[in-house]
């Protein structure tokens, strides 16, 4: 059956393609266009097939993540990261509540928004391929976006070939690839790159060192446990002393319960939070009290809501706490990493909080129940689209409900 692209772009590319005006192009002639040596052919095939949101362009767009000129390239990657995120990312943020600035870039940003950024399938490896190759490019721009559009749609497991190509990445003459490879090597859990990241955690540049710590902490790697805890012993405070209890709390051995037991009480309400997440990890019971007093006392919500999750390790019933900090942007993105750890599991728990009457913890439980969530959830997402009167809210059911029948698919 002949495909047909209409979209806002159709009268550019009816042009290009040779087609008549009052028909809009094929498919298949688009795909052509890009391999067309004229550049501006090329670009507007890419767009087009960007704003025509076709899933079977993926991978013959990857080719041009590589293309010999730097506009295509950004061009190819922007549209393949459009292929897999939820909502777009905006190009502009609010600084304040009145001076909008350009964000760094869109797979930078994106990677920030955490894994609920993108829906649930995973890139071909033909597209993470081309990604790694592109992260290696001569333009800075070109191999930012590239390493960041690797960990923001990229699945694990990665192929032998792609996880040495993030190996090589961890040796890159420019260290905002090399803090990017370690980022995204513990994004995606990459056990081949532990070596290399250990290697890392001596590097030049404070930036990658500390990425290569806390990679190291999400890959849970226990080898690392000595060098990261000499690592808090040299930083003392600071961002290098919270990447290394970073580290320490996501590996959770019990040999570090001193060093989490001694630092819930620091200034640092960042240090405070990896020493309690890491108390939670261990297991640690004896920590429970004073882990209860900091739930209720601390000034810092960010250190409450992580006393509160490793209260919940430790058998306390404390999701209905942790739905609390759902309300306040600076905790939603840590709080729903926490739900979705603890996965299924909570999910009962956490049914009767779209409910609540707060629509930004409707919208946060909705989005987590998309990704934990199973036949129970998808009935109520269902039904609380239809009843639900935030805009905000149906929208975050309908894509939650859009999730679970994605995950069931794969």
């Amino acid at each position: 059956m002949m495909r047909t692209i209409v979209c806002s772009s159709v009268l550019a590319a009816t042009a290009l393609v040779g087609v008549g005006s009052a028909q809009p192009p094929r498919y298949e002639d688009v795909v052509r266009n890009l391999r067309n040596p004229e550049p501006k052919v090329r670009l507007a095939a890419v767009k087009l097939l960007r704003e025509a949101k076709y899933p079977e362009a993926i991978v013959p767009m990857a080719a041009l993540v590589n293309d010999p000129l730097d506009p295509i390239q950004l061009e190819a990657i922007a549209a393949e990261l459009s292929f897999f995120l939820v909502q777009d990312v905006p190009e502009k943020r609010r600084l304040g509540f009145l001076v909008e600035v350009r964000n760094r870039g869109g797979a930078p940003t994106a990677f920030e928004l955490g894994p609920l950024a993108v829906w649930p399938k995973a890139a071909p490896p033909e597209l993470v391929s081309a990604l790694l190759t592109a992260a290696d490019d001569q333009n800075a721009r070109v191999r930012m976006e590239a390493i960041y559009a690797v960990g923001t749609i990229a699945k694990p497991p990665l192929t032998p070939e792609a996880e040495q190509m993030l190996v090589k990445a961890l040796d890159h003459y420019d260290s905002v690839i090399r803090t990017g490879a370690a980022r995204v090597a513990g994004r995606l859990g990459v056990k081949a790159t532990a070596d290399a990241l250990i290697k890392t955690v001596n590097d030049s540049n404070a930036e990658a060192r500390f990425a290569a710590m806390r990679a190291l902490g999400m890959l849970r790697e226990e080898r690392a446990v000595n060098a990261l805890t000499e690592q808090l012993k040299y930083y003392a405070k600071g961002e290098g002393a919270w990447s290394a209890l970073d580290a320490l709390a996501r590996i959770g051995h019990p040999s570090s319960v001193p060093l989490f037991t001694e630092r819930l009480t620091d200034r640092d309400e960042y240090v405070r939070r990896a020493a309690a997440e890491g108390l939670g990890r261990a297991g640690d019971k004896a920590s429970i009290a004073a882990l209860e007093t900091g739930a209720g006392n601390d000034t810092s919500e960010m250190a409450r809501a992580a006393m509160a999750y490793a209260l919940q390790k430790l058998g306390r019933n404390y999701v209905w706490r942790l739905i609390e900090f759902l309300d306040n942007s600076k905790t939603t993105l840590q709080v729903q990493e926490y739900l979705m750890e603890f996965g299924p599991p909570v999910e009962k728990e956490l049914l009767p909080s779209l409910q609540e009457p707060d629509e930004a913890i409707r919208a946060a439980v909705a989005d987590v129940l998309g990704e934990i969530g199973g036949d129970a959830s998808l009935t109520v997402l269902e039904n609380l689209q239809g009843r639900d009167k935030d805009k905000d809210v149906i929208v975050a059911a309908k894509r939650a409900a859009e999730r679970i029948k994605m995950r069931r698919a794969l």
